[in-house]
């Protein structure tokens, strides 16, 4: 394996249809011996609303390569935290176990590697009544596949970029400028 000093990659996958479980997972990718493994040994402490937390399957299954995920929004309750540790770290761990049998990352030099991973969790999610679990599972583990997948890929690509600059625009940009 070529060693992978720094990739990057992001991806969303969208709720069910009254769900608020949107996936916009963040993935940094790189060497343990680079600024990769330089930033994630510093985020081993932990910052007051912003858990980070080792990846892991489920009791004892810490994934590989070795990934911290955080989150992106402030954690206000435990109900939030629970999904965080739970369902999202589940799928997130799915996922990146399922990218090491697929071949998207490499499984030769597979402790040479790190991920940091920073997750998108809705507020809502914890107090939401009729919370899909499932819908929470399939678009972290979705999203967190495809993230990483276009990290390996270097996707989008600079050319792709310049290709749809003006047919593709952010969604908060809808009715503020027109292409």
């Amino acid at each position: 394996m070529s060693e992978i000093w720094f990739r990057t990659g992001e991806a969303t996958v969208l709720a069910a249809d009254g769900q608020y479980t949107d996936a916009m997972p963040e993935v940094l990718i790189g060497s343990v011996r680079g600024p990769v493994g330089q930033a994630f040994a510093g985020m081993l402490g932990q910052v007051q609303g912003h858990t980070r937390m080792f990846v892991v399957r489920d009791l004892n299954q810490l994934v590989r390569p070795s990934t911290i995920m955080t989150t992106k929004v402030t954690i206000h309750t435990a109900e939030y935290a629970e999904l965080l540790g739970g369902v999202v770290q589940a799928a997130t761990g799915d996922a990146i176990v399922d990218c090491v049998i697929e071949g998207i990352l490499p499984k030769d030099g597979l402790d040479e590697l790190c991920m940091i991973i920073t997750i998108w969790l809705d507020e809502r999610c914890g107090s939401h009544e009729d919370l899909d679990r499932k819908d929470l599972y399939r678009t972290n583990y979705e999203a967190t596949k495809l993230a990483i997948g276009r990290a390996m890929r270097g996707e989008p690509t600079i050319d792709e970029l310049i290709a749809n600059r003006k047919t593709v625009k952010h969604y908060a940009l809808e009715g503020i400028i027109e292409y």
